[in-house]
């Protein structure tokens, strides 16, 4: 509701005012106007150009959006890992699962190189899938930054591992069309097969769970993505057999 840029114009009354509209939303929400100057020993007009540099027309606009605000911040109904685990099985291991996941495996046991990316979360496991692969016989390296000097002996006969809940971070979509253009084959694991991530790639393999959020942060289960990264590294693995 307040912009880095917003908070920046406030003048010293008015952060005043910001901050303890932040403490006590709740309550300001349903407060008249002449109730909230005097808590906050400010002028009601010094209240209504602070509405005014929040993009609200006067009092009762903003204190309807802080009203919307305040009530997406509420806490969130989160769901147990058991949850998010059988509604991954009921969904997915009904399809065709385990043959896309055998199909990456014969991509990637064919590849003479592995490359993984993805950011936050993603990016983590990212890292874990180079070591997972790596410890199974598949040498992987992870790399987080799309400017990395990838050598040309890397690039050729190389697979790409994209990982991402959404399939729509811009920072992972760049790196891999980059990648892809420079004739790398791409596998991806996202949590469903309509995303951009998808689209671009050679094969994707969808695991599709509920996603969730708390408040900006993402909390989607990322159980599904470990069974599937340990899942191909096994079948590599026999292959290499």
């Amino acid at each position: 509701m307040f912009s880095n840029e917003v908070i920046a114009s406030f003048n010293e009354l008015e952060t005043s005012l910001y901050n303890y509209i932040c403490q006590n939303g709740d309550k300001v929400a349903y407060m008249r106007i002449r109730e909230l100057a005097d808590e906050t020993h400010v002028s009601t007009a010094t209240i209504l150009r602070f509405c005014r540099k929040v993009n609200c027309e006067g009092f009762s606009e903003f204190k309807v959006k802080l009203k919307m605000h305040v009530a997406g911040n509420k806490k969130t109904d989160i769901k147990s890992v058991h949850h998010s685990v059988v509604e991954f099985f009921e969904r997915t291991l009904k399809g065709n699962l385990e043959e896309k996941i055998k199909m990456a495996a014969s991509l990637v046991h064919t590849a003479e190189n592995v490359i993984f990316i993805g950011i936050g979360s993603s990016g983590i496991l990212a890292e874990y899938g180079a070591r997972y692969f790596s410890s199974l016989g598949k040498f992987s390296l992870y790399i987080k930054d799309p400017h990395f000097p990838i050598h040309t002996k890397l690039r050729n006969n190389s697979v790409t591992i994209a990982l991402s809940v959404s399939g729509e971070n811009h920072f992972t979509v760049t790196h891999l069309n980059q990648l892809k253009q420079e004739g790398s084959k791409i596998i991806s694991i996202t949590n469903n097969k309509l995303s951009t991530i998808a689209k671009i790639s050679d094969i994707n393999i969808p695991y599709y769970v509920t996603e969730e959020f708390v408040e900006e942060a993402n909390i989607t289960t990322q159980v599904p993505v470990v069974y599937i990264l340990e899942s191909m590294a096994r079948e590599i693995h026999k292959l290499n057999q």
